[in-house]
């Protein structure tokens, strides 16, 4: 070409600065060639820039993003360059002036955070929505999180130990503390329980439900006398980290029986012992009883500071404080009035027998045998405050086996242990 150009301007006579000038102009034209492939080449470049950012952006999500889709006020805006083109398939008509215009733009963009084109007007554009993010981030949280994280057959297996344990009058820690392969916590099975997927409800468990505030029917002792040295103010002087808490627990209208029942603070031990007649002198002839089985000495060591409400069957403490022998046994000291949360330990062992013996159930043909196997059931109930220990096994250390003989307690078998009414029932 240059060759031919030459040829013609020289049979034209042109001098020397006139081939300079023709060597410039075919100079400046293989330049705008060339400045055209560098700008196809940079276009490229950008275009599989952008699918990168937006495959690293899905890559840290972990998951299709929300998006939104925005359409432009220019709808009539040409197509744009396909992405994953390559450089040297490009024509020069794919690179218009809307090209030119726009993509620079979008790649100043797309180099800077969120590495996204929000504000460009690409007619069918998509950018990311963090609000939207947040939602579908959270309603997939909380979907991921609900139901249960075992299958049906484990649920069933669960089923056949837990419901049968659970009619048997049985807490779901005491469950849990003798069959650690459930391998689940005490929350997880009251909410299972509530969500209904045991065989045993709510209604079997007996604690869900409230209980009306107590009501006092219990004769108060007239002689205040007797409350020298001995008020609720003395005992905490003393600062015992192990004493016995005494009450009674009376029967319906219909029988005069009632339960006398003594708890050791330290070793969690129910007693109770039952009495004809709720009188000073039925308390009397029990505890002279205890002793001698016990024996005087051990009586002393077992039963040495006793706490007490102030009802009327205890109004006569010298002669319980008295042994048969004429020594001082024990020491009786009485909470103050209205104040049976002052000794709340032995309350709290009621509410489990109350479990065996409801409220209105009469005593009349109740047995010390059966007052007994009832006890021996609540002792075998293993307890939180004890590391999911029995209170016959803390005491048994404590205590000795011969004062739980004398005291005429058994162990039961863990999955064995009944606190409803029914273990009465089925024994008559």
């Amino acid at each position: 070409m240059i060759g031919s150009i030459l040829k013609m301007n020289w049979q034209k006579g042109l001098h020397l600065k006139t081939l300079q000038h023709f060597y410039v102009k075919i100079q400046q034209l293989y330049l705008k060639k060339s400045m055209l492939i560098d700008f196809q080449i940079g276009i490229t470049k950008v275009l599989f820039i952008t699918q990168r950012t937006f495959a690293f952006i899905v890559t840290i999500v972990k998951r299709p993003m929300p998006v939104e889709k925005s359409f432009s006020v220019a709808l009539n805006a040409p197509h744009v360059l396909p992405v994953i083109r390559p450089a040297r398939t490009l024509k020069k008509n794919d690179v218009n002036d809307w090209t030119k215009r726009h993509m620079f733009a979008m790649a100043a963009r797309l180099d800077k955070a969120p590495y996204v084109c929000n504000g460009c007007t690409i007619a069918h554009k998509y950018y990311y929505n963090g609000r939207a993010a947040d939602r579908k981030y959270r309603e997939l949280l909380i979907s991921s999180r609900s139901g249960i994280n075992m299958t049906k057959h484990q649920l069933h297996q669960k089923d056949q130990i837990i419901s049968p344990l659970i009619e048997q009058g049985q807490s779901p820690y005491q469950i849990l503390t003798n069959h650690p392969e459930l391998d689940m916590s005490v929350r997880s099975m009251y909410t299972y329980i509530d969500k209904g997927l045991f065989t045993a409800r709510n209604i079997d468990l007996k604690r869900q439900a409230k209980f009306k505030p107590r009501k006092c029917h219990k004769t108060q002792i007239t002689d205040r006398s007797v409350f020298t040295h001995r008020t609720y103010s003395d005992f905490c002087s003393l600062d015992l980290s192990s004493f016995v808490e005494m009450d009674t627990v009376h029967s319906s209208r219909e029988s005069n029986k009632t339960l006398l029942t003594l708890f050791f603070t330290k070793e969690k031990l129910f007693l109770a012992f039952l009495l004809n007649r709720c009188t000073k002198g039925a308390v009397r002839l029990t505890f002279d009883r205890l002793e001698k089985r016990l024996g005087t000495y051990e009586f002393i060591s077992v039963f040495e500071n006793i706490l007490t409400d102030r009802g009327s069957e205890f109004g006569d403490p010298v002669s319980l404080e008295t042994g048969i022998q004429g020594i001082q046994r024990s020491s009786i000291y009485y909470c103050d009035p209205m104040r049976s949360g002052q000794k709340g330990a032995i309350e709290q062992a009621h509410t489990m027998l109350r479990m065996v013996l409801p409220k209105g159930t009469s005593f009349e043909f109740l047995t010390q045998w059966d007052v007994n196997l009832i006890i021996n059931h609540i002792n075998s109930t293993p307890r939180k405050i004890l590391s999911g220990r029995t209170p016959y096994e803390v005491a048994l250390e404590t205590l000795g086996e011969d004062i739980l003989k004398a005291f005429q307690l058994k162990p039961i078998e863990p999955d064995k242990v009944n606190l409803t009414p029914k273990l009465i029932r089925f024994n008559h």
